[in-house]
């Protein structure tokens, strides 16, 4: 980028943060409400992608350009009416042996802001693209959501000099074929896919995207003592760590020989091929003297998760994409111990009763430390579809997620929700999937959270998910999503999977991430643009529920793991 325009861009860009109340919707030009300074700033990022071709990041005008409190996800915004409750599967109070003491289970009846945060700054929420969506051909977006993004990104992050981390799986844009029955990825880079249950709605099909999340453990975590490499030992750390994150005293295991681990696993003083570790206080192999404890994951676990449109098979049923909307990758870069998690969370609070907007380190190409040990990096396309580095505002977008909610553990979602033990192994796989319960709780998870927010997602706004499962006064049909598989229950028609994806497109187009990235078409009737905590209405006490991320899978494995306290 010429030196000219960047400078310009810098310049505007502290104009911008200067500015108060700008409402930006991705047709800025257009906009006569909005400020010169931001429409002139908006402008030139978009027009240089706020990246340079090479895909490496360029400037981050001024860190969280737009919206200081962009940790807060559009969903928050949602009209709750007095009576729909969306909030409880991310806002909990600390649940026994875990390292999240966030305890902000009271967000589900009460919109507590900072006052930056009143204001919905995600205003293509607001933006009405239905023309836009309807101007694009089906065969099209068709052919868009068909075409490969993701391969060539490594060789151009090699070629800008990206010291960052670098896709290392190949043949993810086919999805299943990258990876064997056990989930290994068959390239030798040690990914290991695993099945589980979307959480609800954000990435639920009906709402916009398929994704999938691969996990990788140290690399003394796949040697046996020696130093060499072993399946078996890696087989037997991740279901420990599986073990461990859901804080479970036993795990299913497919023939695994403990005579490669040299442990007794089983417990039964010899050693064989066993199907179960009921052995829980220590790795085993090159990792045996790591440290582990109950729902921590050990130092250097990494985390890559795609995002992706919703497929359209050629026989209309849905699936996943081969582009790709973003590739985010996590790395636990320090191992914390849960008193240090615990102070961390005492000084986030803190920090909000002082009135203070949240702060990250910023680490260049790595991404973001989101406080707790976790370095977070995401790619998302540019115009033209090309992954790309996501700039600081469009990680910090993650930030909420993976730091400043009481439901996750270890900042994760999807690990906790993975289908229990050896079934669990291999690439995500929503048919068949039984509607498992929240652990803890008798009805299906997705009938439940249906139930309990009366719509088909957060925004409460899907009129495909109204019309399948939900009488007129917005009770829930139980009797067609009993026995109805989770492919089932949260897929949607060929017609609205296309609509979703033309809506994306729009978004691409602009290149305004940091204005929202939800595939609307048109503005969903129940989001505030603004909260006022004197006159919106909030949930009674009746409406609370406590809620666990971990499912109960029994149903479906046949096995029921037992849990344990915490050992520490």
């Amino acid at each position: 980028m010429p030196r000219q325009i960047l400078t310009e861009i810098l310049y505007y860009g502290l104009l911008l943060t200067a500015a108060v109340g700008i409402s930006a919707p991705a047709a800025a030009s257009e906009n006569p409400q909005m400020p010169e300074i931001a429409r002139t700033f908006f402008e030139k990022l978009r027009d240089h992608g706020g990246v340079r071709p090479d895909v490496m990041p360029d400037v981050h005008p001024v860190r969280t350009v737009y919206n200081p409190e962009a940790i807060i996800p559009p969903q928050c915004y949602t009209r709750t009416e007095g009576q729909f409750n969306p909030c409880y599967v991310c806002h909990q109070n600390h649940v026994k042996g875990r390292e999240n003491t966030m305890n902000d289970a009271a967000l589900q009846i009460a919109y507590s802001f900072s006052d930056v945060g009143m204001t919905n700054h995600w205003r293509n929420l607001f933006e009405d693209r239905s023309e836009a969506v309807a101007a694009i051909d089906d065969a099209a977006i068709d052919q868009w959501v068909d075409t490969d993004n993701y391969s060539e990104l490594a060789g151009r992050l090699r070629e800008a000099g990206f010291t960052g981390w670098i896709p290392d799986l190949e043949n993810l844009e086919l999805g299943a074929v990258a990876f064997d029955d056990e989930g290994f990825a068959r390239d030798g880079s040690q990914w290991v896919a695993f099945n589980y249950k979307p959480m609800p709605s954000t990435f639920w099909p009906t709402n916009g995207a398929t994704d999938d999340v691969m996990i990788r453990l140290p690399e003394a975590f796949r040697m046996k003592a020696d130093g060499t490499y072993s399946r078996t030992v890696y087989k037997a750390n991740l279901a420990l760590t599986e073990a461990n994150i859901k804080g479970y005293a036993s795990i299913q295991v497919e023939d695994i020989d403990e005579r490669e681990v040299e442990v007794d696993l089983n417990g039964d003083g010899e050693l064989g091929i066993v199907n179960e570790i009921t052995r829980m206080d220590g790795y085993v192999g090159a990792a045996s003297k790591s440290f582990f404890d109950t729902f921590l994951y050990p130092e250097g676990t990494e985390f890559l998760h795609t995002v992706r449109y919703v497929g359209i098979e050629h026989d209309g049923s849905i699936g996943i994409s081969k582009r790709m909307k973003e590739v985010r990758y996590m790395r636990k870069h320090v191992g914390y111990r849960k008193g240090i998690y615990k102070r961390q969370y005492q000084l986030e609070g803190y920090a909000k009763e002082l009135g203070q907007l949240p702060q990250y380190i910023y680490l260049g190409d790595h991404g973001l430390d989101n406080g707790y040990g976790w370095a977070i990096q995401g790619f998302i396309e540019d115009r033209a579809g090309r992954l790309r580095a996501a700039t600081y505002e469009e990680n910090l977008f993650c930030m909420g997620c993976h730091t400043s909610i009481g439901s996750t553990i270890d900042k994760t979602f999807s690990f906790a929700r993975k289908v229990d033990g050896a079934a669990g192994w291999g690439y995500i796989n929503l048919r068949g999937m039984r509607d498992a319960p929240t652990l803890g709780e008798q009805d299906g998870e997705i009938l439940t959270y249906l139930s309990r927010v009366g719509g088909g997602g957060e925004f409460r706004s899907n009129p495909e998910m109204f019309k399948r499962w939900f009488n007129a006064d917005r009770s829930v049909v139980r009797a067609r999503l009993e026995g109805a598989d989770v492919h089932t229950l949260i897929t949607p028609s060929a017609e609205r999977a296309r609509a979703l994806n033309k809506a994306y497109r729009v978004i691409v187009d602009a290149q305004d991430y940091l204005f929202g990235r939800d595939a609307t078409a048109e503005p969903p009737a129940n989001v505030y643009e603004r909260i006022d905590n004197a006159t919106a209405p909030t949930l009674p006490a009746e409406q609370f529920h406590e809620w666990d991320i971990r499912l109960d899978w029994s149903d479906m494995t046949g096995y029921q793991p037992v849990l344990r306290e915490a050992s520490r």
